[in-house]
């Protein structure tokens, strides 16, 4: 006859070692996130760069491409509502 044993942890460790596996988690659903943001960046400056059809595109420089980035990962991988800022200063052109 075999003999079966129940492990019973301490409830102080059961729940330390909740809180890790928790953690483990996040972390990965936050790299999954962000992995799809970059995506999702890079492919709407490319869209943007050529445009439909190659017609109405908008060059950016690379202090606009990085502005870009930069505010569409903070409202894509932001765990709380964004709320848009309208720029209406004057364009450098």
């Amino acid at each position: 006859m075999s003999r079966i044993t129940d492990l019973a942890y301490a409830p102080e460790i059961a729940e330390a070692m909740q809180r890790r596996q928790q953690a483990s988690a996040i972390v990965a659903a936050r790299a999954k996130i962000v992995e799809g943001a970059v995506l999702m960046v890079r492919e709407a400056i490319e869209a943007l760069e050529h445009g439909t059809d190659g017609h109405d595109s908008i060059p950016l420089d690379s202090d606009r491409k990085a502005t870009f980035a930069s505010n569409l990962m903070t409202v894509i991988a932001s765990d709380h509502p964004t709320a848009p800022v309208v720029n209406v200063g004057m364009l450098n052109r």
